[in-house]
C-alpha cells in the first residue's frame, strides 16, 4: 500500500500520467467537437459561446470539490471543512485583488481561444485545423524564451522543426490533384466556401498566439507563487466564466433571448463540454509537472491517434506514404525533445 502511495506521489509518474491523459483528452475532444459542429440537427445548433461558459463553470465546481476534499483531510468534522474551504477562498482569491488582475489576462485569452477553436472547427476540416493549430508549439516556445528566459539547445529546436514538419506531412494530401479533389469534396459535403475556410484559418492562427502567450504567462504565475493548483484554476475559471458571459451577451444575446441558453444541447454537446473542462484541468497539471512545449508534443501525438481513429472507425481518411513519414518524424521529434545529455562520468575512483 505504501509503495502505491509513493508511486502516485512520484513527480515522474504524475508527469507521465498527465501527458497520457492529455493525449486521450485532445484526441477525443477534436473528434467530438468536429462531429458536434457538423452533424445534422432538427432544431437550432448549440451556441459555442454558451458551451465555453458551461465548461468553465464545470471546472470551477470540480476544482472546488478537490479543494474541499484537501481541506477535509485536515479536519475531522464537515463543518470545520466548510469553514476552512471558505477561509481558503477568501485568503487566496477575495483578499488578493491585484492577483486577480494578473489572472484576468490568461483567463480572457483562454476564453477567446476556446471560442476561436469552435469557430475554426465550424469552418475548417479536421486536417487543416489540426495542422495549422500546431503553430501553437512554436509560439509557445517563442514566448517561453521571451517571458521565462528559457534556453533551448539546438537539439530541442531541431525537434520542434521536425515535429511541425512531421505533423504537416501526416495531414497533407498525396499531391496537388488529390488536394484539389479533397477541397472540392469538402466544399460539396459541408457547404463551406473559400471565405468560410479563410475565417477558420484566421481563427486558428489567432488561437495559436493566444494559446502560446496565455499558457506561458499562466506557467510563470503558477511557478512563481505557492498557491494551490486547484485554487488557481478556480480563480481562472471564475474570471473566464465572466469573460465568456460577456461574449455570450455581445455575440449571441439575441439568439439566447429567442431560443434559450441551452438551445441545441444534447448528449454529444455535454460530452464536448466535459472534455473541455477536463482538458483545462489536465493542462494545468501538465504546466505544474512539465512545461508547455512538452504539452505541445503530447497534443501532436494525439493528432496521429485521431487520424488513425478516423481511418478505422469513421472511414473518412485514407493514409498515404506522407502519413507514415510524418508519423515517424513526430516520434523522432518526441524522443529528441525528451532526451537529455548525461554529464560525463568521471573516470577517477575514490576508495574509502
Amino acid at each position: 500500500m505504501r509503495r502505491k502511495s509513493r508511486m502516485f506521489q512520484d513527480p515522474r509518474f504524475l508527469k507521465q500520467s498527465s501527458l497520457v491523459i492529455l493525449i486521450f483528452q485532445t484526441s477525443s475532444l477534436v473528434l467530438m467537437m468536429r462531429y458536434s459542429r457538423t452533424v445534422a440537427s432538427d432544431g437550432p445548433r448549440y451556441l459555442s459561446s454558451t458551451a465555453v461558459v458551461i465548461a468553465e463553470l464545470l471546472k470551477i465546481i470540480t476544482c472546488s470539490l478537490l479543494v474541499f476534499m484537501q481541506e477535509g483531510r485536515k479536519r475531522n468534522r464537515a463543518q470545520s471543512s466548510v469553514s476552512s474551504f471558505l477561509s481558503v477562498l477568501h485568503r487566496d482569491i477575495v483578499s488578493k485583488p491585484m492577483d486577480n488582475v494578473k489572472i484576468v489576462v490568461p483567463a480572457a485569452l483562454y476564453t477567446i481561444q476556446n471560442n476561436l477553436l469552435f469557430l475554426a472547427l465550424s469552418n475548417l476540416d479536421a486536417a487543416t485545423y489540426q495542422v495549422t493549430y500546431q503553430l501553437k508549439i512554436l509560439t509557445t516556445a517563442l514566448f517561453s524564451v521571451i517571458l521565462l528566459q528559457k534556453k533551448l539547445d539546438s537539439t530541442k529546436w531541431l525537434s520542434l522543426v521536425l515535429l511541425f514538419v512531421g505533423v504537416a506531412l501526416v495531414q497533407l494530401p498525396a499531391g496537388a490533384k488529390s488536394e484539389t479533389t479533397a477541397i472540392t469534396a469538402i466544399t460539396e459535403a459541408t457547404g463551406h466556401s473559400m471565405t468560410s475556410q479563410i475565417i477558420g484559418l484566421v481563427a486558428v492562427l489567432c488561437a495559436c498566439f493566444s494559446s502560446g502567450f496565455a499558457g506561458v504567462y499562466f506557467e510563470k504565475i503558477l511557478k512563481g507563487t505557492q498557491q494551490s493548483l486547484w485554487m488557481r484554476n478556480i480563480q481562472l475559471g471564475i474570471l473566464g466564466a465572466l469573460t465568456g458571459l460577456f461574449g455570450v451577451f455581445v455575440s449571441d444575446g439575441e439568439k439566447v433571448s429567442k431560443d434559450g441558453f441551452f438551445q441545441g444541447y444534447n448528449y454529444v454537446v455535454w460530452i464536448v463540454i466535459s472534455l473541455h473542462a477536463l482538458g483545462g484541468l489536465v493542462i494545468a497539471a501538465v504546466i505544474k509537472y512539465a512545461d508547455n512545449i512538452l504539452k505541445g508534443f503530447a497534443t501532436s501525438i494525439s493528432i496521429i491517434l485521431s487520424t488513425v481513429i478516423s481511418y478505422w472507425f469513421l472511414h473518412d481518411f485514407v493514409p498515404t506514404s506522407t502519413f507514415f513519414l510524418g508519423a515517424l518524424l513526430v516520434m523522432i521529434a518526441t524522443f529528441l525533445y525528451g532526451w537529455e545529455r548525461k554529464p560525463p562520468v568521471s573516470t577517477s575512483t575514490t576508495r574509502v
